[in-house]
């Protein structure tokens, strides 16, 4: 097999559902022969570690570790899912004290073990936080670090495909920004249908304004769905978005759906959110989206909403306030 690179490659939770898919993703698609999993959950690490083994993959060198020294000395890329789950009943904000800790001392690793990381992507929820206190606490530079917020822009793409009986291939440009939350905002501006844009279909009487506000909920609402149907929450589609991004990192097809990115100009202020983004082997390229005003407020809606759960972070003292941040990483201004 032809490996895009033979640099290390880490799945932090590899022990979870979620980190296991995307371990035998990461191997399936050829990205490195050089996979370390880790998980301080020893017993169900070995398990995974053992299947895939009898999975007979050749060329190449799986490794696992309950040591986060070992497992992240030498590592040139990271994908992390090793924060706690959500489950039914649950919003992705009620997880943000235990992950933000958990995410500080990953970020404290990162800079101890391996300094010269090219990328990594968080996806432990709430992502945006997790991955804004895991690029402060690495020292890294804001290109260097990504967070899963393309599930989003997939749901939206599926949601309009089964709208309207075609193919997801014909559903092109779908768009959510902000945060990866129910405070996302959902354009529809972006958005072609077979050829056509999605604005001027929207309040007709093959879609009226009812059934987009509906289409809307069921978007922002795509991970609880999982859960009802599942009886726990999305494993296959953010481990196989994960594996593209970190894969576009290392020199693969550049990854162009919404990604989660450092974002400090003139509008949004020291915050990680889903812009529109592009991810290649020089790390995350992004500019901001343009939609129509209603889209816009919404936008700026959401990224108030993040502002909130950052504040909480700095006020429970995982973050120091935002004017300390260049002390604790020079590459943040």
């Amino acid at each position: 097999m032809n490996f895009l690179t033979d640099e290390k490659l880490v799945i932090v939770g590899a022990a979870g559902m979620i980190g296991s898919n995307m371990a035998q993703t990461a191997l399936m698609m050829g990205l490195t022969p050089n996979i370390c999993l880790y998980d301080p959950y020893a017993p169900a690490l070995e398990g995974v570690a053992e299947e895939l083994f009898h999975c007979g993959f050749e060329g190449v060198n799986i490794t696992f570790t309950s040591d986060i020294k070992e497992a992240l000395t030498g590592a040139k890329y990271i994908v992390n899912s090793g924060g706690a789950a959500r489950k039914a009943g649950m919003t992705r904000e009620d997880l943000l004290v235990g992950n933000a800790k958990i995410a500080e001392q990953f970020g404290k690793d990162v800079k101890a073990y391996c300094p010269d990381v090219k990328h990594i992507v968080v996806i432990f929820n709430p992502a945006d936080i997790t991955g804004l206190i895991t690029l402060l606490y690495a020292g890294l530079k804001p290109s260097q670090v990504t967070t899963l917020a393309a599930l989003d822009s997939t749901r939206l793409r599926s949601e309009l495909a089964k709208q309207f009986h075609i193919s997801p291939d014909k559903i092109v440009n779908s768009r959510t920004y902000g945060g990866h939350g129910e405070q996302m905002a959902v354009y529809a501006s972006t958005t072609k249908v077979d050829g056509k844009p999605l604005t001027e279909i929207i309040g007709t009487a093959e879609f009226p304004d009812k059934a987009w506000e509906e289409l809307r909920v069921r978007v922002v609402q795509g991970g609880k769905n999982i859960i009802d149907l599942r009886g726990r929450s999305s494993f296959q589609s953010p481990s196989y978005i994960s594996i593209e991004m970190i894969a576009a990192a290392m020199g693969g097809k550049p990854f162009t759906w919404p990604a989660g990115c450092y974002v400090d100009d003139d509008r949004f202020n020291h915050i990680m959110m889903a812009m529109e983004t592009v991810i290649d082997k020089n790390g995350v390229h992004c500019k901001e989206p343009q939609g129509t005003p209603q889209e816009q407020a919404e936008l700026e809606q959401s990224y108030k909403h993040l502002c909130t759960l950052r504040d909480e972070v700095i006020s429970l003292g995982v973050l120091p306030p935002v004017n300390e941040w260049h002390a604790l990483n020079p590459n943040i201004k």
